[in-house]
């Protein structure tokens, strides 16, 4: 879905969060009254609705499969208005002082509203989407697995607002791609990045510009949509073109932020270590502190430091399995709450690895790796204690599942921002709460 599209879902729903409060205050209010509960209802429930929008964001409320007309975006949205109402009566109730409302009634009624005008709003837009409306005819020039990936997806979401017109695949038909683009209505072209060198392609592609018909190639789209990369089609030019290496002020404040919460998390958390480590350490035979050799930045090793929740002298596959024998007791309770990770804090104040970045692997398996295109690009920044592949994708248990990560980290490392690291922090709070289901 284009970030057009996503914007306008998610100012729709501002609108319609302060059209829900107008709402209330008319049902609960009389006229005469409205403006001066409306000045003292505007400032609290400002801050409210901010919250809001970041757990309609938590839960993936703003991408393409749920602006549909189906049960699971019923069920989603409910469960948020839910969530968010819970949130707000805590604040309103913990933070008294500074709201100076406790509107449970307003609160229920807002709730109620908003509920059905979002689901009408998001379902009107789906139709929109389908139907007519604002849609792009595509036609696809080349065949691949990823423009096959790409055509499949948008078959099976329609709601994303495109329609597929039709597939170039034989170079033949390139001197007739002006014909079928008029007869087929096309309005966007993406061409297989290698068919681009093609200089009847290169022509033909050049004429279609005065048409303001928007061409664009499969990895670019593919990057849009799926917020991956698709690196099998591209070459080393593309990544000395695209891949910014050094990025000074984003590295100093990002380094800032590591050093700032990572000091104050270990000391808030020391209490909670040190209960950890007693328990590790009086359930099972070792140490309570395991370290792990890992590849770091410029593929330099550093040791990783976890508590421990294997049995110590194990031996056994390089990937944790599921109902894993070489867990202990206490291990598996670390390992699902991810307990086990809160050591890492020392590696991020050390330097070692940032909060955010590729997960750093241990060195067997970046060795075992470095068979996949690009792998060592993953090093070029500094690892992290999560990242974007971790919240988009399951924990890799084999090089096919590294792979696909692989793609969630390259993404990260071109588009890598402070922006993106914020989200990524959010998705990963919802990802820890989520996992202890």
């Amino acid at each position: 879905m284009s970030k057009a599209k996503k914007l306008i879902i998610l100012f729709g729903d501002i609108i319609l969060l302060y059209a829900s409060l107008v709402a209330t205050l008319l049902i609960r209010y009389k006229t005469s009254e409205f403006p001066e509960v409306f000045t003292n209802h505007i400032k609290p429930f400002s801050v409210i609705f901010i919250i809001w929008i970041i757990i309609f964001y938590l839960n993936d409320l703003y991408r393409e499969r749920f602006v549909a007309l189906n049960f699971s975006t019923i069920q989603r949205c409910l469960f948020s208005v839910f969530l968010g109402a819970i949130i707000s009566i805590v604040l309103f109730y913990l933070f008294a002082s500074f709201f100076q409302l406790t509107p449970k009634t307003n609160l229920f009624i807002f709730s109620v509203i908003f509920a059905l005008l979002d689901l009408g709003w998001r379902f009107s837009l789906a139709k929109l989407y389908i139907s007519s409306g604002w849609r792009n005819r595509i036609l696809t020039v080349g065949q691949s697995p990823i423009i096959n990936e790409i055509i499949g997806h948008l078959k099976s979401n329609p709601q994303m607002g495109y329609d597929i017109a039709g597939q170039v695949s034989d170079l033949s038909e390139i001197k007739n791609l002006s014909q079928i683009i008029s007869e087929k209505h096309v309005n966007t072209v993406i061409i297989q990045p290698n068919f681009k060198k093609d200089t009847e392609i290169a022509k033909a592609a050049y004429k279609l510009l005065a048409a303001k018909i928007l061409i664009t190639d499969s990895v670019t789209f593919y990057e849009t949509i799926f917020q991956k990369l698709a690196f099998e089609e591209l070459e080393e030019s593309w990544f000395v073109e695209k891949i910014i290496i050094l990025r000074p002020a984003y590295e100093f404040l990002k380094r800032m932020f590591d050093i700032f919460l990572s000091f104050i998390l270990l000391i808030a958390l020391s209490p909670v270590i040190a209960i950890i480590a007693l328990l590790v350490k009086i359930t099972s035979k070792g140490p309570s502190i395991y370290k792990q050799e890992r590849t770091g930045l410029n593929n330099k090793t550093f040791v990783l430091y976890k508590f421990r929740t294997m049995v110590t002298g194990h031996n056994g596959p390089l990937w944790t399995t599921q109902n894993d024998s070489r867990l202990t007791s206490i291990g598996k309770f670390l390992r699902y709450s991810h307990l086990d990770e809160i050591p890492q804090l020392y590696n991020i104040l050390k330097g070692d690895i940032s909060f955010i970045g590729p997960r750093a692997e241990r060195t067997e398996l970046a060795e075992l790796y470095r068979q996949l295109s690009y792998y060592d690009l993953r090093h070029i920044i500094k690892p992290g204690l999560t990242g974007w592949a971790q919240v988009n994708y399951k924990p890799s248990a084999s090089v096919e599942e590294a792979k696909e990560k692989l793609r969630y980290d390259i993404y990260y490392i071109k588009n890598r921002s402070l922006p993106i690291d914020f989200l990524i922090l959010l998705k990963t709070v919802k990802y820890l709460f989520t996992s202890l289901k």
